[in-house]
């Protein structure tokens, strides 16, 4: 069949729309990249420098990677998504624990748009608490160039409006771009400092610091890890669905079966992210104002909490579980799910419509979520036990991992469901579809 030119012009405009949103896109973490750069005015870089190098292997190394160095060159994006991450956890727990809120969620997108800016405002105050212990610790190591309350002004302004920078940032890649926008600058963080880490690593290697022959095998089960996470978070649970024999005029539609897809981890990333983000909020700040002489004891928690200390695997396993189930049961609910299989005249097999049949997919989706979050947890500590084993030090762990694997391929299957949709045009004409509802002898229309 030959393709008509408005079924061309149809895909060529959805192509076309698709191209402005990956340029978008690129632009936009190009911003970023380039925002990482520019340092907090009334720093001095030497002192920034030798900081670092002495804090090396904590709390700062995570911090440092989720914001894509930022921190280490102290620059006015140095806070990252973290406060808005944090804040969005904040209110996910409000909305659940509260009525009001929760119903408020289900007012649909007005609704939506008043928790979202509730999140905002949650995201100034956390970035401006941020914002004035990481002042503190600045000025109390030295690093200012001249100690005062200009300074103060001039680096908690700018680390804010930085913060409040990177969250309009990822919602305006949400709207105009593709693929979900804070996820996609945790993206770009973690690949920004992926040569780095494979150069040092091959480095110490040359040296003889690290056993090569153990650096192979890392990278090896490394990339088993990415093929299993990629297995695992293409794997679906589907629960077979038959639709009853129902009559409509004249005419009697048979019984159909259908399927009804659950996927094995439907919380995705967000439990590794929030995890994380909630471990290192309090981490962070502990290791900030603890510099002060009277705030000592805050070192030792920052110390307790670092990453590979027992207390925050064990908090680090545990966050991973919570918000599987916590994230799933805001994502899905059965109830709905039931109701809308009965209004449609469908059931499960074996399965009384209503209320047994939300019992039935709320028991698969307990189960689901129980070992997809036992899955995340493995896949985010195992490589950290990895590490330990053969003495290797390398900065992207299993979260990281798992950050750029699931983040990849949800941003690849938008993609193509733009490209599907632009074919949609196309797809209609040559299913025929415009001679729907005609006489085929060209009378009027057909009777039903």
């Amino acid at each position: 069949m030959v393709s008509t030119p408005g079924s061309l012009a149809g895909s060529a405009a959805g192509l076309s729309e698709l191209r402005k949103r990956l340029l978008f896109v690129f632009f936009a973490l190009l911003v970023y990249r380039v925002g990482t750069h520019i340092p907090v005015p009334g720093i001095n870089p030497d002192q920034l420098a030798a900081l670092f190098e002495s804090q090396q292997g904590g709390i700062f190394d995570l911090f440092n990677m989720f914001s894509g160095g930022a921190l280490e060159r102290m620059s006015i994006l140095a806070l990252g998504v973290m406060p808005y991450i944090t804040s969005s956890i904040i209110m996910n727990l409000l909305t659940a624990m509260y009525p009001a809120l929760n119903q408020l969620r289900k007012e649909g997108e007005a609704g939506r748009r008043k928790i979202t800016q509730y999140t905002r405002y949650g995201t100034v105050l956390i970035a401006l608490i941020q914002g004035t212990a990481l002042t503190g610790t600045l000025a109390a190591q030295g690093l200012a160039l001249t100690p005062g309350i200009t300074f103060y002004v001039a680096a908690i302004t700018s680390l804010v409006t930085g913060a409040l920078f990177m969250m309009w940032l990822g919602e305006q890649i949400t709207e105009r771009g593709v693929g979900n926008g804070i996820s996609l600058l945790i993206f770009s963080n973690i690949v920004s400092g992926f040569p780095g880490a494979v150069g040092q690593s091959f480095e110490a290697a040359r040296q003889g610091d690290i056993n090569i022959i153990a650096l192979l095998v890392v990278a090896v089960l490394g990339i088993m890890l990415v093929g299993f996470v990629v297995f695992i978070e293409r794997g679906q649970r589907r629960i077979a669905v038959s639709y009853a024999r129902r009559q409509q005029g004249n005419r009697v539609y048979q019984a159909q079966r259908s399927d009804l897809p659950l996927k094995i981890n439907m919380a995705g990333v967000i439990p590794a992210i929030f995890a994380s983000s909630l471990l290192l909020a309090p981490a962070s700040m502990a290791q900030w104002f603890g510099q002060a002489p009277s705030m000592s004891w805050l070192q030792d928690i920052a110390l307790v909490l670092s990453p590979g200390q027992p207390l925050y695997i064990l908090l680090f396993a545990g966050g991973i579980v919570f918000f599987s189930f916590f994230y799933t049961a805001l994502q899905f609910d059965s109830r709905d799910v039931a109701d809308n299989l009965k209004r449609q005249g469908a059931y499960v097999p074996g399965i009384r419509p209503g209320r047994q049949t939300s019992t039935y997919i709320d028991g698969v989706i307990t189960r689901l979520t129980l070992f997809g979050s036992m899955y995340v947890t493995a896949v985010c500590l195992l490589p950290e036990f990895m590490i330990v084993f053969f003495n290797i030090s390398f900065q992207l762990g299993g979260t990281s991992i798992l950050i750029l694997v699931v983040v990849a391929m949800d941003f690849m299957s938008q993609v193509q469901s733009h490209l599907m949709s632009s074919q949609y045009a196309k797809l209609m004409e040559k299913s025929n579809l415009k001679n729907y509802g005609r006489n085929p002898r060209g009378s009027g229309p057909r009777r039903r």
